[in-house]
């Protein structure tokens, strides 16, 4: 089969107005970025507020692992299969980082014959919303500095600037540095980090926003550093927040692309799962529902991860309610969270299975306890045989879950007609009473314990002194009844990614919580997670070229 970035070369796309016009939105309506991408206008909302929203859909999947799950890839099938059915379908999904498409994961337009397209705009620069969020988190960046280096009126202690630089690149060598070196015009010495973009306060905050008015709202809110007293000082005291939200006025809009099918799908927002909130914008999404009769969206890495913030973080925040979950599995990665090598994990090994698919059986249980009707979709490979299909199948007919197999990547929307009408059936047979799991009212060490224990499986947490006593702080300042997003590497349900499958007997290690103010919610850095990836030893870059055509070649 062709390589995904071949197939996505070959696609014959419409025009972005055609494909507009499929969801009743006017050429008017749009702001052209070429033929293929549009951004929609802030009219667009405007006209839609008075329209009942469709049915809400998330997809999530287990753990990753290096044999592959396909929870884009799936997420652009289903969207692609309902349109197939003759319903009324649009896909709201993040954007890819340059981080991974030039690091080890790769891009994010899905795979094989779902993907959304143009792939490689989508998996470069796009429409420039992350340097649009690069650039206004750099530029408060640059005016706290400016602040002390000019007289520093706020009294900011320089040792206590938590305010970090972004860049969307995986650059170990930028997680800790000295700035302010060179003579006395240069800036005060001081220590600094960068973050990726993707876990920017900025980038969570464009996509939690609900207009311009609430993201000016919440970016003056965002908390730089403290004052020599101990007090906060944020980016109002800095009177940085106009020409922020300027830096922002056109990402805000959400950016329309359409699947090699031609089903509308709405880009917007990219914050990582594992150290940000991993969902799309509210903004994309509430459009989305007003515009279709099912959104499908997805939340990053496992349920354990995106999936719980969606639902504990995004939903409570928006006011949201899914009304199914889809859970991506592979019996590829089942069987290597049953300790079977990645290049054994093509042959048949129920063994192995078995061992595996308490992972999935762990994140069927917690989809559960959000009260959302959950099918899972077996994403399938050529190498999969009818005894492993037929095991998974009865497994999770026993769990109460809804099965279906999912061919999407071989056979783009035909390949899905059998998960779509599973959802289908979902929808119209089974009620959500979506609930998230914690209260506001629960103290911030409780929601962490409760995230840790029933969601991860842990035995119980263990607070860091400097981490407890943030809690402290941050509860004093009245941040207590904000949501937690937890910062935990993706791999495992536990804090350390070797532990596969449902590990059990362990505790969750809290190194540091801080707060984002602006953005809503409390960050708990759990192990060794880092908020600035580095490059493998042979990044996927060392593969990517182009030609004297002008080409794209090895982007996935």
């Amino acid at each position: 089969m062709k390589s995904d970035i071949e197939i996505a070369q070959e696609a014959k796309m419409l025009h972005i107005k055609e494909v507009a016009a499929l969801i009743g939105i006017a050429e008017d309506d749009l702001e052209f970025y070429g033929k293929y991408k549009a951004k929609l206008s802030d009219e667009v909302g405007e006209k839609l507020i008075d329209r009942p929203d469709g049915k809400l859909v998330l997809v999530t999947a287990i753990n990753p692992t290096p044999a592959g799950e396909g929870k884009t890839t799936t997420t652009i099938g289903l969207g692609q299969a309902l349109s197939k059915l003759g319903k009324k379908a649009i896909i709201a999904l993040r954007e890819p980082s340059l981080g991974p498409c030039f690091g080890i994961k790769g891009g994010a337009a899905g795979g094989g014959y779902a993907q959304v397209v143009p792939m490689e705009d989508l998996n470069l620069h796009f429409t420039g919303d992350f340097h649009a969020i690069t650039t206004a988190n750099n530029l408060l960046a640059a005016l706290l500095d400016n602040h002390i280096q000019q007289g520093n009126e706020l009294k900011i202690d320089p040792r206590q600037v938590i305010w970090k630089r972004a860049l969307d690149m995986n650059d170990r060598a930028l997680r800790n540095i000295v700035i302010g070196l060179g003579a006395k015009a240069d800036g005060m010495v001081r220590e600094d980090h960068f973050v990726i973009t993707v876990a920017s306060e900025i980038m969570a905050i464009l996509c939690l926003s609900e207009n311009i008015s609430d993201l000016k709202d919440r970016l003056g809110r965002i908390i730089v550093a403290y004052n020599f007293a101990g007090e906060p000082v944020t980016a109002d005291d800095l009177k940085a927040t106009g020409a922020m939200a300027a830096l922002l006025k056109d990402a805000m809009k959400p950016n329309l692309i359409q699947t090699l099918e031609h089903t509308p799908a709405l880009v917007h927002g990219g914050p990582f799962a594992n150290i940000a909130h991993g969902c799309n914008s509210i903004r994309a999404t509430k459009t989305a529902l007003k515009l279709s009769d099912i959104t499908v969206t997805e939340a990053g890495f496992g349920a354990d991860l995106g999936a719980e913030k969606f639902l504990d973080i995004k939903c409570r925040i928006a006011g949201l309610k899914p009304d199914a979950i889809v859970l991506v599995a592979t019996a590829r990665a089942l069987k290597y969270n049953g300790g079977i090598a990645k290049a054994d994990c093509g042959k048949e090994n129920l063994e192995a299975l078995k061992k595996g698919i308490v992972n999935l059986e762990k994140h069927i249980e917690n989809v559960q306890k959000f009260k959302v009707p959950v099918v899972v979709a077996l994403n399938a490979f050529v190498t999969d045989t009818e005894k492993e299909l037929d095991y998974i199948r009865e497994f999770c007919e026993e769990k109460g879950c809804a099965f279906a197999l999912s061919e999407v990547w071989e056979k783009g929307g035909e390949g899905g007609i059998a998960l779509a009408k599973e959802v289908l059936n979902t929808l119209e047979t089974k009620k959500s009473e979506f609930a998230p799991i914690y209260p506001d009212e629960m103290s911030l060490k409780e929601k962490i314990e409760t995230i840790s224990k029933e969601i991860y499986g842990a035995r119980g947490v263990i607070f860091e002194p400097a981490a407890a006593k943030q809690l402290d702080k941050i509860e004093a300042m009245g941040f207590g009844k904000l949501p937690v997003c937890m910062a935990k590497n993706q791999y495992s349900l536990s804090d350390d990614p070797n532990k596969l499958g449902r590990p059990t007997d362990f505790d969750i290690h809290v190194r540091d919580v801080y707060v984002s103010a602006g953005a809503g919610f409390v960050v708990a850095l759990t192990g060794l997670i880092m908020t600035m990836p580095g490059l493998p030893k042979v990044p996927a870059a060392n593969n990517i070229d182009l030609n004297e055509n002008g080409k794209i070649t090895g982007l996935f």
